[in-house]
């Protein structure tokens, strides 16, 4: 993981953040985001989501996406429309998660990735990952992944 020394308002320590959790917020002017590893699932927080603390308690592993940014919340307030971004990219995910067909989720959560960043860095992230988004076998993504190099 990306190691270096916290200065100023940043925090790009990400091996202390898994330990720690410090509450942090992802820079909503950049294309950026974490995939947070969980036991047995994953989730995506992106732009303007505030990660670590409580919410994060059974964190395992992070992933950053993107140029990652992270950023020390300097009042409640930022802390609070944080909180309210965390919430809507978290029902964005369980809308893709929601349709009961393994093969369209998986397809629906590579175009968003490919939507909200880029062809390049989605082909960067595992299989595995993006199943444990959505739910699917790292093998229907694959087959997701597949048929779009097909087209």
């Amino acid at each position: 993981m990306n190691q270096s020394s916290q200065s100023n308002n940043t925090y790009d320590d990400l091996d202390k953040f898994v330990q720690e959790k410090p509450l942090l917020i992802i820079n909503p002017k950049k294309k950026n985001g974490l995939i947070l590893i969980k036991k047995y699932y994953a989730e995506f927080a992106g732009p303007g989501a505030i990660v670590g603390g409580f919410f994060d308690q059974d964190l395992i592993d992070v992933i950053p996406v993107g140029k990652l940014s992270l950023f020390i919340p300097q009042n409640s307030s930022e802390r609070q429309r944080a909180y309210l971004i965390r919430r809507q990219w978290v029902k964005l995910i369980h809308q893709i998660t929601a349709n009961p067909i393994p093969c369209e989720r998986a397809q629906v959560i590579l175009n968003q990735f490919e939507h909200w960043f880029d062809c390049t860095t989605t082909e960067k992230l595992p299989d595995e990952v993006f199943g444990l988004l959505v739910g699917v076998l790292p093998d229907t993504i694959k087959k997701a992944r597949d048929l779009v190099n097909r087209l």
